[in-house]
């Protein structure tokens, strides 16, 4: 059995867990990139530099997010040709998710341009801050089409059972952007404008490295020049897998900015903290994150290939470890928590403090209803269900609403601490009532994803 194929055969656990380690590492790597901004920035910088650069993460969220949901939908026929052997059609669904991603990659930078200070405005940025996250986001954007890239050339990888070379590839990007935070950030004196020029060089080496492996190394993928089209079929097909996936990371985004804007009217010290402890929980969510990842590869393949009574127990399987594992970041982050936040500042004061511990406490009661949220979205999105993100982000957004301009009024910061308890809460009851729906059709003849 070649390791590719591993999750078409064998046993589950041993597969999963092979196959989600090396993303749990690129997702580390990955999530150096905001993580080593911030500690630079906040250690070089100035504490305003720090709010700034966490002021923009719910406008990142909706616009790079959304970009990045288009390509993991895009990529979800590759996995279901690779698992049912057609060589070909993996080749050219891969060759179309790249033009495509590409091409609405240079659309989207232009829009997020256009909207950006609008949106920092909106969410009632402080003034001591506001230039310095225009300054950000302004050059930050640029670097869009290349994550587009890289994360679609991954994906790739994926869809096909590789997920160990994307590692290698996400270090040495990572690298490449902490030499240069502190080139251009602490030697340089640059500011936020540095840490934004770093990432985007950093996420350009990213798109390179992986799109070398993909074109001239991986032999599964199986890409010609000839893939490398505008084929208006496929790419209808995949912008109905893609735009659905697409539209929750903006559903989910808005009510980030929502409580984005009640975590602002606390000020700068509040939003330094809230920002921190938001790392640190972003740390914590890899493992979960990477099992969600897996399962949407693994139910790919093992739908292409008609494996429906794999994929049931498979989905049982990756649920149980995924819940495991979020009972144990619950704890890493309860008691390493804390003492993380302090890395983000040279000098952190008891209010930036009190707010970082106040959110965290609240993030470790309630970390195994993110595992059975990504769990389930996965799989369904593997199955080619994608509408399922929608209904899933629309509940998130009720919820963060609901924390923003009801709970908040009210209760004051803690509500804020429970607001991604609350949409995750939400999200939760309407996948677990479509995927068992799905799953007792899963084997039954009229069982098909509409194309």
């Amino acid at each position: 059995m070649r390791q590719n194929e591993r999750m078409l055969s064998g046993n589950i656990v041993k597969s999963i867990m092979i196959f989600a380690f090396p993303i749990m590492l690129s997702q580390l790597l990955q999530y150096n990139y905001s993580f080593v901004d911030n500690i630079i920035v906040g250690r070089y910088a100035s504490t305003n530099a720090l709010a700034a650069v966490g002021n923009v993460g719910a406008i990142n969220s909706l616009i790079i997010g959304a970009a990045l949901g288009l390509t993991s939908g895009f990529t979800i026929p590759v996995a279901h040709a690779f698992g049912a052997g057609d060589r070909r059609g993996v080749g050219k669904y891969a060759g179309s998710s790249i033009v495509v991603a590409f091409l609405l990659g240079l659309v989207i930078v232009v829009a997020a341009h256009m909207v950006s200070t609008p949106l920092l405005k909106l969410i009632g940025t402080p003034k001591e801050i506001i230039s310095l996250s225009e300054a950000y986001v302004n050059i930050l954007y640029f670097a869009v089409p290349l994550q587009m890239l890289s994360n679609n050339f991954t994906a790739i990888s994926r869809a096909v059972g590789e997920s160990r070379k994307p590692l290698y590839f996400y270090a040495v990007s990572v690298a490449v952007n902490l030499c240069l935070d502190l080139l251009f950030v602490r030697h340089f004196g640059w500011g936020v404008e540095g840490a934004a020029v770093a990432t985007l060089i950093s996420h350009g080496v990213a798109a390179l490295l992986t799109g070398v492996y993909i074109f001239k190394f991986n032999k599964d993928a199986d890409i010609r020049r000839s893939d490398l089209k505008l084929d208006k079929k496929i790419a209808l097909q995949q912008l109905k897998l893609g735009i659905p996936v697409s539209l929750q990371f903006t559903i989910t985004s808005i009510g980030s900015m929502a409580l984005q804007n009640a975590v602002n009217s606390f000020g700068a010290n509040v939003i330094a903290g809230f920002t921190a402890a938001g790392r640190v929980e972003n740390l914590t969510n890899i493992p979960i994150s990477a099992f969600g990842v897996s399962a949407q590869t693994f139910v790919g393949q093992n739908y292409g290939a008609k494996q429906y009574g794999r994929i049931r127990s498979g989905v049982k399987t990756i649920l149980i470890l995924n819940v495991s594992a979020a009972v144990l970041m619950s704890f890493v982050i309860c008691f390493a928590g804390y003492p993380l936040v302090s890395l983000f500042m040279s000098e952190p004061n008891a209010e930036i403090m009190s707010a970082a511990k106040a959110y965290i406490t609240a993030i470790s009661r309630c970390y195994f209803m993110v595992a059975i949220l990504l769990t389930l979205r996965n799989t369904l999105q593997g199955l080619g269900f994608t509408y399922a993100n929608m209904i899933a982000g629309a509940g998130e957004l009720f919820g963060r609403l609901a924390v923003a301009f009801i709970f908040t009024p009210l209760i004051g910061f803690p509500a804020v601490c429970y607001a991604a308890p609350a949409a995750w809460l939400l999200a939760d009851i309407p996948l677990a009532v479509i995927y068992l729906r799905k799953r007792r059709r899963l084997g039954a003849s009229q069982f098909t994803v509409a194309k």
